[in-house]
């Protein structure tokens, strides 16, 4: 039994309740007296340090730990067996999974936003696998809102104070995903399982990866692109573009995600057009990749088109003095 605010309950039900945020409105209807001493609920095998900051309507089921630096917003729900060490903040309405672990005791801080979902067992927030990173260095890592990490995934904090890792908003990572320290995400981007980020990767907006995807550190991957399964990243990936192979290969313009993203078919044609003057000319005088990509910024219509542009000036960026130039394309001899 187990006694809250004065009302005996056998544990069994109060255990049984905590799995779900229905408990905290039936337990409000049935006595509001008690909701103003206990606006959250903690279940007595929790482990909940008294310095911990817990916003309103909180659930934290069995077997939980949160620490004394941890704070947690409004309607949060930790699942069996969930943990948040260190200096970490969760926004309003997150949920940790049954397993899962966020934050570390090390210096730096964890900052995950609102409508964050952290699958089974997965481990977000923690020191990273750099040999350079050094025990009293401060580390961050930065999660915006609306994510859903899945289960098994690890994200790791920064590998040094002038860097931070960090996750935009509106991402699907899913199972067994991992990223490394110092990895840029922005927002809307889907990564299938096993998807594997090296550190200091930098992915845009609203691109996809297949399963199984490997990524070489200091890679860029561009808005709007997709990798097929099982490709191996040692280069970067153009914005629209899609590539895929064991050491990747560029095997052009991402059609369906472009229509999926509403570009309308003038914009795409555009794309197709350069794209094929960049990669796929037959011509025998077409002359270098640099002429190639001057000929398509100097052309009286494509230079107009603002999606040209800006595919072309993120081929232009990958060749930058510390870029890693762009995946292999292959040249077209017109047989």
């Amino acid at each position: 039994m187990l006694r809250i605010g004065g009302i005996l309950r056998p544990l069994s039900a109060v255990t049984l309740r905590c799995f779900s945020r229905t408990f905290s409105s039936s337990y409000v209807s049935e006595k509001s007296s008690v909701d103003a001493l206990y606006p959250s609920f903690f279940h007595p095998t929790a482990v909940v340090h008294p310095d911990a900051v817990i916003g309103q309507g909180v659930s934290i089921g069995p077997f939980c730990t949160v620490g004394p630096s941890a704070k947690l917003g409004d309607g949060c729900q930790l699942y069996p067996g969930s943990h948040i060490f260190g200096d970490t903040e969760l926004g309003k309405q997150c949920v940790l999974m049954t397993g899962a672990v966020v934050g570390d005791d090390l210096p730096g801080r964890t900052v995950i936003g609102c409508n964050n979902i952290i699958g089974y067992h997965a481990v977000v927030g923690v020191k990273c696998q750099d040999m350079k990173y050094k025990p009293v260095d401060e580390c961050f890592l930065d999660v915006g809102d609306n994510n859903e990490i899945r289960e098994h995934t690890s994200i790791h904090r920064s590998s040094m104070s002038s860097e931070r890792t960090v996750i935009g908003d509106n991402n699907l990572i899913m199972g067994s995903c991992h990223i490394a320290h110092d990895c840029k995400l922005g927002n809307n981007n889907i990564f299938a399982n096993n998807t594997l980020l090296a550190g200091h990767v930098v992915v845009e907006d609203y691109a996809h990866t297949a399963g199984a995807v490997v990524v070489h550190q200091f890679c860029r991957i561009g808005s709007f692109s997709f990798i097929g399964g099982g490709s191996v990243l040692s280069k970067d990936v153009p914005k629209y573009m899609m590539v895929s192979g064991e050491r990747a290969e560029l095997r052009g313009l991402n059609f369906e995600g472009l229509r999926r993203r509403g570009f309308s078919d003038t914009e795409i044609k555009s794309l197709r057009t350069a794209y094929r003057k960049l990669f796929m000319s037959i011509d025998a005088k077409s002359g270098s990749f640099e002429e190639r990509l001057a000929e398509v910024e100097q052309h009286e219509e494509l230079a107009h088109v603002p999606i040209v542009s800006s595919m072309v000036q993120s081929i232009r960026d990958s060749f930058t003095e510390n870029g890693r130039g762009i995946c292999t394309f292959r040249h077209w001899t017109g047989s």
